[in-house]
This record gives C-alpha cells, structure tokens and sequence, in this order.
C-alpha cells in the first residue's frame, strides 16, 4: 500500500472513530429529543384534546370578562390574577391565569361563557409543557439543557461524519440512495444506517442549527454578540435554556424562582395587582377611572389575532419576565412566529401605545422566529408537521441502526471502536473543520479539550482501559 492509500485509510479510521463516539453519546439522547419533539409538533392538536370539557358551552347568558377573572380567582381564594385568554371560538372557556397564594405556583382556571368555573389545570402538568422540559431541559434545570445542548453538538459532529463515511465511492446507487434489501442482514442493517443518515442529514442539521438560540451557553452567547453588534431590536421572542432571556444573563438568575416559572408558551412571573390596575394616587384626585379589562377584550377580539390570544392587565411582568407594564398588554402567541402580534394600550384612556409585528423585529429575530415555527411544525401547517415526524422516525431509525450495528461488531472485552490508523494521516482540512465547529459550538469545543486529556493524561497510561476503548494503535 502506497503512502498515498495509507494516509487516505488513516483518514477513514480517523473520522469513523469520531463518529463513532460522537453516536455513542448522542443515541441516547437522539431516541429521547426525536420523541419528545415529534409530541411536541402537535401541541394545538393535543392542547385541544386536553381541553376539550371546556368547549362549545352555550352562547347564551353570557358574562364579561371581568365577571369571569372574578369567578377564577373566588375559586382559589388568594390567588392573583395575570392573564386572560381570550376564547377560540364562541361558547369555549377563557382561560384565566393566576399566581396561587404563598407563592404555590400558577393555575389555569376555564370559566365558561356564563361565568361558571368547569376547570382547572396546573400549567406545569399539562402534557406539552412536560414534553417542553423533557425535550429541553430533561426535566432537571439548566443542568439538564447544557446535556441537550452538548448532545445537540455533537450530533452535528455525527452527521457531517457520516455524510463523509457515506459518501458514494463508484458503487453504484444501491446501499447508498436506497439499502440492499436481499444482502443478508449485515450489509442490510449497515444500508438502513447508512442510507438513512442520508435521507435526513439535510432536515436534522437544520433541526438541530434552530434549536440552539434556546440553549444555554450558545443562546447566551449568541444574545451578547447580538448586542454588542446592534443586533438588537425590541424584547427577544425566545427563552435561553428555558429562562427568560434577561435572566439568563444574570448570573444569580438561577436563584430566581419566580423568574424560572417563565414558559415558552407565554407564562409570566407571578406579581401582586393592585386592586385598581393602573390608579394611582393623581387619577384619584382627578377622578380619573382606568379602562377596564372588558373594554380591553373588546379591542383584542376586533384585531382578529391568531390563537391563542393572551391579555395581560398593567403591572404584570412582561413575555419571558420582562419588566412590568404599566400598560394593558394584548399578544398572540401563536407558534407560527411570523403572525406574532403585540400591542399595548393605554391605562386610563385605552388608547393604542405601541404595535410590533413580525416585521418590525430585526432581521436576526425574523430568522430566528422563522427557524423555531419550522422547529416547532408549525410554519405552513400540517404539511410541517409531518416533515417533522418523518425526521424524528428517521432519526430513531437511525439511532436504533448504529446500536444494533455496535452491537453486532462489539468484541467481548472490548467497547468497539474502530481501530486507530497506524500512521498519522494527514487531515489538516479536517482539523480545520473541527476547529471551526469548537469555535461556533462552545460546548463542543470543552467536551473535546476534556475528552483528548483524559485520553492522553489517564486512560491511555492504563493499559486495561487503553485496550477496551481501542486506544492502541492497530
């Protein structure tokens, strides 16, 4: 074998250890975020489900919306009312909003159309928002997002290594565009994980790019370098390993219980209402009567906003823990972020303060926004949706060919891993490209300094561990 062979042999090896590796970490993690996200892309659909005792009541008899926050909060006596959903349709329940007393958490009250309270739902035990923290934070904090965040990377890695281990060398179309089905069932299981790492490297890279501005280290990273670019226009749309972007930069956020509590679909933190929102002492004097919320609901249902429409009264904090209004605050919330409308209007006159849509963001948020509707099936409908359960079947597919693959070439005493190259190969591209994926993925870049020096520095001096996990050149 002439130099030349060798080094592109080396190559080979080199690159299957890697994605060998990387596959080994991020299996695991691939088969837990594939399932909870592809749940996750039909959070109307199930939310519906979930809600359906509390729709199409009569539409007679009806009662304002005041009436209503009055019937939820009488119901759990303490409680402080934050938002209101307006109804989908006519003859559903609003949705009431509230802060328990004693700091106990939020509750979703259903009021119907007559006033009556039909139900009550702790937000936090609803079945999408446990789908949410599974899928971005393994249901244990920010711990639990820099795994997802780490998995996240390094399936990156797996991907552009497979593409290479792929990449068609003159054999021909079968085992490559499509698996050899009558090849026994090595050659079928090495096609079926092979072909399919084809089928979806083009969807999961793109899964996988949108989902970083909500992770912990590269979303906080990516909101300083946006500032300190002027990239910067309005309040940011997205939460930062599942923390209000202001509270993930804040270093004692972690502390913040009640700031914690933010949720991607539109809760804010818990805060005392005054009992006239909006009076203050001056009003008094002039005998000035702030607007009400059924005027405000009045004003919401004319703008035809997308659903879910949320209204929040002056003094509750803003979307993902921002500063308190001292306005009354109208947004839709709608998952297909390009329909996304806030408006605000004023205390005592209700007139309208402000209006942001989807086009007056800056450029970088449209993007964003743009990239979590479609990370969320939820950009052009049922037709997303299904592209987004066909890359999670296909990434399961995926994670469950390499184990079986692993484990079909696994010695006894031994983890598997490829062979190390006997002479160094020549990969300066290679290194190249890594180098550039550990400077634009921060968590990355640490997991392969601490890897290579625990591979140096201790296993490879113990001759025990050095052979199960293949270090010993071949």
């Amino acid at each position: 074998m002439d130099r030349t062979s060798q080094d592109r042999m080396g190559l080979y090896r080199t690159i299957w250890r890697w994605h060998f590796y990387a596959g080994l970490f991020v299996v695991p993690m691939v088969l837990i975020l594939a399932l909870t996200g592809a749940v996750y892309l039909f959070k109307p659909q199930v939310e519906r489900w979930e809600e359906r005792d509390y729709r199409g009541f009569a539409t007679t008899a009806l009662v304002a919306a005041d009436a209503q926050v009055a019937a939820a909060t009488r119901a759990l006596p303490g409680a402080t009312f934050h938002s209101y959903r307006l109804p989908e349709t006519l003859g559903d329940a609003a949705l009431v909003h509230v802060s328990l007393a004693g700091d106990r958490g939020m509750r979703d009250v259903f009021v119907s159309p007559q006033g009556k309270v039909v139900g009550v739902l702790d937000p936090d035990a609803r079945i999408m928002q446990i789908a949410h923290d599974i899928h971005g934070e393994l249901l244990i904090g920010p711990r639990g997002s820099w795994i997802v965040e780490l998995a996240a990377s390094w399936a990156i890695v797996m991907i552009l290594t497979g593409l290479y281990l792929w990449w068609p060398q003159g054999t021909g179309l079968a085992g490559v565009v499509w698996p050899r089905l009558a090849s026994g069932k090595r050659a079928f299981w090495r096609d079926l994980h092979a072909v399919t790492g084809f089928w979806v490297a083009g969807l999961a890279l793109v899964l996988l790019v949108t989902g970083l501005p909500w992770a912990g280290v590269w979303g906080s990273a990516f909101k300083t370098v946006r500032g300190e670019f002027g990239w910067v226009k309005g309040k940011q749309d997205w939460t930062i390993g599942g923390q209000p972007a202001e509270a993930a930069a804040d270093e004692h956020a972690g502390h913040d219980h009640a700031a914690m509590m933010a949720a991607d679909a539109g809760q804010s933190m818990p805060m005392p209402m005054p009992p006239m929102p909006g009076m203050t002492h001056d009003h008094t004097m002039h005998g000035m009567a702030p607007v009400t919320l059924n005027e405000i609901v009045v004003r919401a249902e004319s703008e035809h906003l997308p659903f879910p429409v949320i209204v929040s009264p002056p003094g509750a904090s803003g979307r993902f823990g921002a500063a308190a209004s001292a306005n009354w605050s109208v947004r839709s919330d709608t998952q297909n972020r390009p329909q996304r409308v806030s408006l605000t209007y004023d205390t005592m006159t209700g007139k309208e303060v402000s209006r942001e849509t989807f086009a007056d963001k800056h450029a970088i948020d449209r993007v964003v926004g743009y990239g979590v509707a479609w990370h969320e099936g939820q950009l052009f409908g049922w037709v997303n949706q299904l592209i987004g359960v066909l890359t999670a079947l296909m990434l399961m597919t995926l994670a469950v060919s390499g184990f079986v693959l692993w484990r079909r070439r696994k010695p006894e005493r031994g983890l598997g891993a490829p062979p190390l190259p006997p002479l160094p190969a020549r990969i300066r591209g290679i290194v190249a490209i890594v180098l550039a994926l550990a400077t634009l993925l921060p968590m990355l870049a640490l997991s392969l300094i601490a890897i290579l020096l625990t591979e140096r520095l201790i296993l490879s001096r113990i001759p025990a561990a050095s052979r199960w996990l293949g270090l010993a050149p071949a």
